[in-house]
Order: C-alpha cells, then structure tokens, then sequence
C-alpha cells in the first residue's frame, strides 16, 4: 500500500472546470471518502489518479513519487466501477483471475488459486466460484467486481460509487462489508459517493467537494460537528440540517445572517413556541416536524413519544451553527 498526495490539481472538460487547485494526502492505510453532488469532480480525481485522464497542472504522488509519465498499469491501482462490467460469458472464478493473467502481471495459476480463493472467502462468495457471472444476484455481481480489484492487491483501491445501482438492504451490508474488508486488508481505499451515509458509516476521512473544490477534509466527526461552511453542514446529516434566518432566534453573533441547527441539537421544553404538524415514528427514534412561524424545522424525540400533530411545543438552540450572508461560519 502507498501514500497518495494530490498537489494543485486542475482539469478542465473545454469550457468546464471539473477541479480546480485540489490538494489532498490519501494516508497510507486510510479510508477516504470524496463526498459531494453531481458535476463536484470526485470521479475525474479518480481518473486523474488511475491515469485515465492527464490533469492540466499539478501533481499526483503515489508512495514518493510522481507518476504523472507512467500508464495506469504503471501506477499499479485497482479501480471498481458502478456498474459490475463482469464478463457474462465466464465464471466468477475467471472473472476474478482475469486481471491476474493479462501480460502485464501474468500470474502463475497456482498463485491465482490461492488468490481467489482468499478473495472469495472475504467476499463470502466461494460457493459461487463456478456460476456463470448472469447467475449471480446484483449484490453478488458487486462482490465479484469488488474482488476482481482485490485480487490485484495493488498500492490504492479507486471506488467510483460502488453501492449505487443496488436497493437499499443490499447497499447497507455492502457498505458492512467493504469496512471490514478494509479492516481486514489494512488497503488504502479511495471511494466517492454522494451518499452521506456512506461517508458517515465507512470513511477515516472525509473530502468534500463543491464544483470541482475542495472545501474540507477531515475525518467524518470533524465534519460533521465543526463544517466550515453552510454548504459542508448541508452534506453531512440525516435528516438534513435546518436552516433559517439568525434573527429567528436571539443570541447570534452580529455578523451572522443564518443559524443552523442539527435536528438533536434542537432543545425542547423552553424557549419560543412551535406547533408540531407531523409525527414520523421510525422505530429506534421519532422525527417531529414542527412550524415556527414562518419557518420549519425537524426535531429529534424519544421514539416511545405521545406527542401528537397539533400540540405546541417550545424550543430553543442547543450548539448552534452560524453562517453569514456568503455562507461561511460565523464563530
């Protein structure tokens, strides 16, 4: 495994600026999750890194050195797309040593063996080694493609939303399953997603990107309780964080124009009034949707609650976050 540093890189797709100046350490070892929407420039950094795009300035490092002039078999990565893209003709044991038998690395089939039986077991898909790839669930197929890069055991893992094409039961024991595997192998992951779940549940650090920036790295934690900006505190959090007009409360700093508050940081029983107009019970917590005025807000409550729609409750801030107008935090 390596260390990777990214060091001011920019591309650009014609008039399109997919990244601009990224720096970033990828720790050797580390889970790393680039989090953000659509168009933020996380799988052009994979690309970037696995060298199937060249940047327009700056630097990619992999173990101390720059490989900027080498291929992408040079670079030794492995990388897992969103879609399975197995072989349907062959076996999920072909599939797995198809990698292990190009020229470039062309594996004795002995050790293949012992490869795939080893990733097969991690993957707990050794019954399956003999099914033909259009006989495989879409978890399984995942699985499969998820150990056809770790057969390789190569100096990174680029993960390029993985999990998003599956249903909702399967992306929950994958994303169990790629943290132990990572735990396991001790590998260097590099994985995108705009999934904050993901990146709460499986990252050691998170980066979060904004029209091809890097806003902020750190681990999920870091993120989540100190965002530098509105746009990062709206990233991470389920149910999102809400958002209202600092003068909808007292006690701001002057300069902010916006507070932001985490449903659990949203105290109950002082304060100013609010009317609850809808009650979620979602089993292990219940989510209280209430109305201040001219505002909403989402509240967390005991899961065993009596609170009906209706009811008045009163409410004030706990650990609030402030931004001003630009959107920055406000300390």
């Amino acid at each position: 495994m390596a260390e990777v540093i990214l060091s001011n890189l920019s591309k650009s797709f014609g008039a399109t600026k997919a990244l601009t100046d990224v720096s970033l350490t990828i720790p050797d070892g580390a889970f790393v999750v680039l989090l953000g929407p659509t168009g933020a420039g996380k799988t052009t950094t994979l690309r970037l890194i696995a060298g199937l795009d060249k940047p327009d300035s700056g630097d990619v490092r992999i173990g101390g050195a720059s490989v900027l002039a080498d291929t992408p078999a040079q670079r030794d990565v492995a990388m897992v797309f969103q879609q399975y893209s197995l072989y349907p003709h062959m076996t999920v044991r072909d599939n797995l040593a198809f990698p292990l038998r190009s020229p470039v690395l062309n594996v004795p089939e002995p050790e293949i063996a012992i490869k795939i039986k080893a990733v097969a077991d991690v993957l707990r898909i050794a019954h399956k080694l003999d099914n033909k790839a259009t006989q495989l669930s879409g978890g399984e197929m995942q699985r499969v493609s998820i150990g056809r890069a770790l057969v390789r055991n190569p100096r990174i893992y680029l993960m390029d939303e993985p999990l998003s094409s599956l249903d909702a039961k399967l992306r929950a024991e994958l994303r169990v399953e790629l943290k132990r595997i990572h735990a396991e192998l001790g590998a260097t992951f590099l994985y995108v997603t705009h999934d904050q779940i993901e990146a709460m549940t499986m990252a050691s650090h998170v980066g979060v990107l904004d029209q091809g920036r890097l806003v902020q790295f750190g681990t999920p934690r870091e993120i989540y309780d100190n965002p530098v900006n509105l746009y990062v505190a709206t990233r991470l959090g389920q149910p999102r964080i809400n958002v209202l007009p600092a003068s909808a409360f007292r006690g701001g700093p002057a300069q902010a124009t916006q507070i932001g508050l985490r449903p659990e940081h949203i105290a109950t029983g002082e304060g100013q009034p609010a009317t609850i107009r809808r009650v979620e019970h979602l089993g292990d917590q219940t989510r209280l949707h209430l109305e201040m005025g001219p505002h909403t807000l989402i509240t967390l409550t005991d899961p065993h609650t009596t609170h009906q729609p209706g009811e008045t409750l009163n409410i004030r801030p706990q650990n609030p976050l402030w931004f001003d107008a630009s959107g920055s935090r406000v300390a």
